[in-house]
């Protein structure tokens, strides 16, 4: 009984609207822009607007936490079609075909631990190293030329009538769009559960794939790593919150979001002072100080695409 109390809480705490959805702007220190994903705010905003989100998140959640205990994942491998949406007004947001190509690679690479980085995971957070397994494949690119310059975050790049581009078949098909999103804000996710006509992941073009120095330190195509995995139900691994839960046994738990590459032990001031994950992909640290999932974070992702989990018809 007082499991279920606990877990109620919990998903009162987490899916309950707090604010209006707002055009954020990522703070900067010394100049640089600091990773800034508006995915949290966006679901708060869809949760304001759709009182039935927050059960349909409340269900998956309780699918996910029952899923995971059970151990029972999706027989088979996972492949994601991805389309890509191109909104360009100048020639640099015009991104190439290779350069869309090295985000995939990317994505492949970190979804299946053979990023160089991998190996340089500390021996504290080895054991709980996840290779994900599932692939992406490059289906299709679309492009726009458009007069916007900028987008925000309230997903017009994502409707045709608004001067973007609709999503192509979002429920077995992960849509990208590739476009400036403003604010300084790099990319932003829409979670399992949300309306199908508007599903999918943004990247500013400047961050996407493996991006000029002019992009350093986010050049490194982990903005969409970040983003799928929040597509994919995952959470920040600080919660959200002051020593928030991310809902994840094997990530410990972080004072807030870290940024730039903290050095290594950098110790959590929460209950037990655990030493934080700072290079998992779900942290706000930079590109080159990113390079982990764990195996509870597959667990929870693994769970999505099983029969009866909200992205199910990408399983096989």
């Amino acid at each position: 009984m007082k499991k279920n109390i606990l877990i109620a809480a919990v998903f009162l705490m987490l899916f309950s609207c707090q604010n209006d959805q707002t055009e954020s702007t990522s703070p900067a220190k010394d100049g640089i822009t600091l990773r800034s994903c508006a995915s949290q705010e966006v679901l708060e905003a869809q949760l304001k607007a759709d009182p039935t989100l927050a059960l349909r998140r409340n269900q998956i959640e309780a699918f996910t936490q029952k899923a995971m205990l059970t151990g029972r994942f999706v027989n088979g491998k996972i492949v994601i079609p991805v389309v890509v949406n191109v909104l360009y007004k100048t020639t640099a947001e015009d991104i190439s075909e290779a350069q869309i190509q090295t985000q995939i690679d990317v994505l492949n690479q970190d979804f299946n631990a053979t990023n160089s980085d991998f190996n340089t995971i500390p021996t504290l957070f080895s054991g709980v190293a996840a290779d994900v397994g599932i692939t992406f494949i490059l289906e299709d690119i679309i492009r726009k030329k458009t007069s916007k310059t900028s987008w925000g975050t309230r997903d017009a790049m994502k409707k045709t009538k608004q001067g973007g581009i609709s999503p192509t078949s979002p429920s077995t098909t992960l849509n990208i769009w590739a476009c400036t999103i403003g604010g300084g804000i790099l990319g932003y996710a829409q979670f399992p559960g949300g309306p199908l006509a508007t599903d999918g992941i943004v990247v500013d073009s400047k961050y996407f794939g493996l991006s000029s120095s002019a992009s350093y330190p986010y050049n490194l195509g982990r903005t969409a790593t970040h983003e799928v995995g929040h597509w994919m139900n995952l959470r920040h691994i600080w919660g959200d919150a002051i020593c928030g839960s991310d809902l994840v046994s094997d990530t410990p738990t972080h004072n807030t979001a870290n940024y730039g590459v903290p050095v290594y032990p950098h110790y959590s001031t929460c209950t037990g002072t655990p030493v934080e994950m700072t290079m998992n992909y779900m942290d706000y640290t930079d590109d080159r100080g990113m390079y982990m999932f764990t195996n509870g974070q597959k667990s929870r992702i693994n769970a999505i695409f099983m029969t009866g989990g909200a992205r199910a018809g990408f399983g096989i």
